[in-house]
C-alpha cells in the first residue's frame, strides 16, 4: 500500500470516528431536549400535584393510614381517575400495613414506581418503505385532531419520509380546508373528495395513490362528530375494512387524539372510541396549558393504550415523542 493510500485510509477512519461521535452527540442533545420539553409541558400539572401533596405532608416525618385518604383525594382531583387512584392507594396501604408507616421520601418513591408500572410504552412497527405505513387518526372535533395530523406529517417529512394525507372527514368543510392548508404548509400530497363523499372511499383512494407513488406514510383524518354515535362507530369499522383491502395490515396505527385540558372528559372519550374501534396509541394535545396532565396516567392504565405523542405548543414542530419515564421523572423531580 502506497503512502497516499495509507493517508487516505487514516483520514477515512478519522472521519468515521468523528461522524459516530457527532451522531452520539445529536442523540444526546435530542434526548435532553425531549426531557426539557416534557418537564416544561407538565409544569402546571407538577405544581398542582406536588403542591397539594406537599401541603398534606408538611411538617410530618412519617405517613400513616390517616394520611392516605388525603393523598387519595389529591390523586383523584389531579385527574388520574378513580380506578387508577385506587390501584395506587392499595399499594401504599399494603406498605403502611406492613411497616405501620412510611416516610415522605418513601412515599414519593412508591408513588413514582407505581405510576411507572401502570403506564404503557408504544412499540411502533418499522415503517416498511415497500408498502405505506398507514395511520388512521380519530377523535372528537375541537381536540386539535387536524392540527396534530399536520404536525405529524411534518414530523415524518423531516425524517425523510414521503407522506400522503387523506381528508376522510367529509362531513365538515372546515376539516378538509384546514387539512389542505396543513398539506401546503408542510409540503405533502393530500387526497380529498367533495363534501359528503363516502369517507371510506377517500381512505381507499388515498392508500391506492400512496401505494402507486411509493409513499412511506399515509395519515387518514376521520370525522370527529358525536363520538358516541352508533353510525360513527360503523363508519370507522368500514374505513378500517376498506384500508385492509389495499394493504393487508392497514391501518398499522389507530391514533386517538385527546385534549389534556378536558381532564376526565378525555377519559370518557377514550372509553367511547375504544368501544367503536381498536385504538393503538394516543396523541395528547394542549398538555402545556393545563394542570390536568395526570389524565395521561389514568388513560394509559385504564385502556392499556400508550401515549405516543404530546402537543406542547402551537408551532409546526410542537409535537413530541412521549416517554413515560421522562414524564414521571419530571413529575417527581
Amino acid at each position: 500500500m502506497g503512502v497516499f493510500d495509507k493517508v487516505k485510509n487514516l483520514l477515512n477512519k478519522n472521519e468515521k470516528k468523528i461522524n459516530t461521535a457527532l451522531d452520539k452527540d445529536q442523540v444526546s442533545i435530542s434526548s435532553n431536549l425531549n426531557k426539557q420539553i416534557i418537564a416544561s409541558g407538565i409544569e402546571k400539572t407538577k405544581s398542582s400535584f406536588f403542591g397539594k401533596i406537599a401541603r398534606t405532608v408538611a411538617g410530618k416525618s412519617t405517613i400513616d393510614e390517616s394520611d392516605l385518604d388525603d393523598i387519595e383525594e389529591i390523586l383523584i382531583t389531579s385527574d388520574i381517575g378513580v380506578d387508577t387512584t385506587l390501584k395506587i392507594i392499595n399499594k401504599l396501604e399494603e406498605r403502611v400495613a406492613k411497616d405501620k408507616y412510611i416516610n415522605t421520601s418513601e412515599l414519593n418513591n412508591l408513588l413514582k414506581e407505581e405510576i411507572l408500572s401502570l403506564m404503557h410504552d408504544f412499540n411502533e412497527s418499522n415503517i416498511n418503505v415497500n408498502e405505506p405505513y398507514v395511520i388512521m387518526v380519530v377523535g372528537v372535533n375541537g381536540v386539535g385532531k387536524t392540527t396534530t395530523i399536520g404536525k405529524l406529517a411534518n414530523y415524518y417529512k423531516n425524517q425523510g419520509k414521503k407522506v400522503v394525507l387523506g381528508a376522510a372527514d367529509t362531513f365538515r368543510a372546515a376539516a378538509v380546508d384546514q387539512l389542505v392548508l396543513w398539506s401546503e404548509r408542510v409540503g405533502v400530497e393530500i387526497i380529498k373528495q367533495d363534501m359528503g363523499s363516502d369517507p371510506a372511499s377517500v381512505a381507499f383512494d388515498t392508500i391506492q395513490s400512496a401505494k402507486s407513488n411509493d409513499a412511506d406514510v399515509v395519515i387518514i383524518d376521520t370525522a370527529g362528530r358525536l363520538h358516541n354515535n352508533v353510525n360513527l362507530m360503523r363508519e370507522l369499522s368500514k374505513i378500517r375494512n376498506v384500508m385492509g383491502k389495499v394493504i393487508k395490515e392497514a391501518p398499522h396505527d389507530v391514533m386517538l387524539v385527546l385534549d389534556a385540558s378536558t381532564g376526565q372528559n378525555a377519559i370518557e372519550q377514550a372509553k367511547q372510541f375504544t368501544q367503536a374501534t381498536k385504538v393503538d396509541s394516543i396523541a395528547l394535545t394542549k398538555l402545556d396549558g393545563t394542570a390536568k396532565g395526570g389524565v395521561v396516567i389514568g388513560i394509559s392504565d385504564q385502556f392499556k393504550i400508550p401515549v405516543k405523542y404530546i402537543g406542547v405548543g402551537e408551532g409546526i414542530d410542537d409535537l413530541h415523542n412521549f416517554n413515560k419515564k421522562e414524564f414521571v421523572d419530571s413529575l417527581f423531580n
